[in-house]
């Protein structure tokens, strides 16, 4: 899990690009040098050429073997790597011919990079240090010897010319292909910043409801009991012949005792740690939709079980989640509603369709959204608490349109592996 998130940050990233590209810039060094001795046969000071790409390939193992730690990658260090391409180029460049080498604007490279991925002051930094070696290699260098192909200037110009053309097909290729690279990490950084201050803005809204629903469970165990003592005294002090008026009382306890249970059930779960325990599909679907109906004993519905297998983990705000998607699919639609559950191989997958009026954009735009509702008592906070405990617990709820008509939600729980 470390590894994971240490790999996904920026630097950790582009310092991985970088290795990469380094690697490739290595290749083509050699290769470059191996052209230049076979084909145009330039007698070059291959020592010291040889012996500065050999200390970038160790650099660029060292590098890679660094990748594999759990330290994160700073600015300063990308940094120092690209300072140690720019120097590695400058070493070649003063041996092959300087500024008039036509390799020379390679030299843009480490700064695009630099101005990609890192900071103002340190892109700065990287324009002063190649502009210092570039202006440096105009008057320092080992000029380029001519070989015995090159009979007249229109050769060796030419020679240049096809020099400064594969110079610029270089630096296009690692250009495009890192701006693209970085555009992509870009938005990817920025759609995951999105979800996650999304999911922070929601947590709060959850955390302040919660708070406040232990508040009013707190706050409403005084007037029930009081409640409860005034109802005792009323049935005491009835007369026989009042029957009538004891019933609705007998009925008022009843409730009020109901009341306290629901009261008693919240303190009790407060209490424990919210984890749940693993159960059979099958099994919580039948407990979930008998203590539906006892809820809901108008409610009409048919129910398909295609579980053969699987368990979740099922515990109270699951259950409450599953509830209130079920109460919204009744109340849209009373004449009843079908439920389907089955599981594929590693997700259970619960469908209901409903035949009512179905979703409008707005609906279907702010669905689950904290306090949109379109009942005219609702509260809008039934399917926002069921679709953050669905996803809490890593599964999807998806809302739609039939086009017999009604809605349909679908939702998908990953099962106990």
């Amino acid at each position: 899990m470390q590894n994971t998130l240490i790999s996904s940050l920026p630097g950790y990233a582009q310092l991985r690009r970088l290795v990469i590209l380094r690697s490739v810039a290595v290749g083509a060094q050699l290769l470059t040098l191996a052209c230049v001795w076979h084909f145009l046969e330039m007698q070059l000071d291959w020592q010291p050429m040889l012996l500065t790409i050999a200390t970038l390939a160790i650099i660029n193992l060292f590098t890679w073997l660094r990748l594999r730690s759990e330290r994160p990658v700073s600015n300063p260090e990308l940094f120092a790597q690209l300072c140690v391409d720019v120097l590695a180029l400058s070493v070649l460049l003063y041996f092959g011919g300087g500024s008039t080498n036509p390799f020379i604007s390679l030299f843009l490279l480490p700064l695009v990079i630099a101005a990609a991925t890192l900071p103002q002051r340190y892109t700065w930094g990287m324009a002063l240090l190649t502009a210092a070696c570039y202006s440096t290699l105009m008057f320092y260098y080992q000029a380029l010897p001519h070989n015995h192909h090159d009979h007249n200037s229109d050769s060796a110009f030419n020679t240049h010319v096809m020099g400064m053309w594969l110079g610029f097909f270089i630096s296009a290729v690692v250009v495009a292909y890192f701006v693209t690279q970085m555009a992509q990490a870009v938005r990817s950084r920025d759609e995951q910043l999105a979800r996650v201050r999304e999911a922070v803005l929601r947590n709060e809204r959850i955390v302040a409801l919660g708070t406040q629903a232990a508040g009013a469970a707190h706050e409403m165990g005084t007037p029930l009991s009081t409640m409860a003592v005034v109802i005792n005294e009323l049935q005491h002090g009835l007369k026989d012949e009042q029957g009538e008026l004891r019933d609705s009382l007998t009925i008022l306890d009843e409730q009020v005792r109901g009341c306290k249970r629901i009261l008693d059930k919240i303190l009790s779960n407060a209490q424990h740690d919210g984890s749940g325990t693993w159960q059979a599909v099958d099994l919580m679907m039948a407990t979930l939709l008998d203590e539906w109906q006892l809820l809901r004993p108008t409610a009409r519905y048919q129910y398909q079980n295609k579980t053969y297998r699987g368990e979740l983990d099922v515990d109270t705000t699951l259950r409450a989640a599953l509830m209130n998607l079920l109460n919204n699919a009744a109340d849209a639609s009373p004449e009843g509603i079908e439920i389907v559950a089955h599981c594929d191989d590693s997700h259970f997958i619960l469908t209901i369709t409903d035949h009512g009026p179905g979703l409008s954009d707005e609906v279907a735009r702010q669905a689950g959204s904290a306090f949109f509702t379109t009942k005219e008592e609702g509260r809008g906070l039934g399917l926002f608490l069921a679709n953050a405990t669905i996803e809490r617990l890593g599964g999807t709820v998806r809302l739609s349109n039939n086009p017999e008509g009604g809605a349909t939600t679908e939702l998908t729980l990953p099962l106990a592996k």
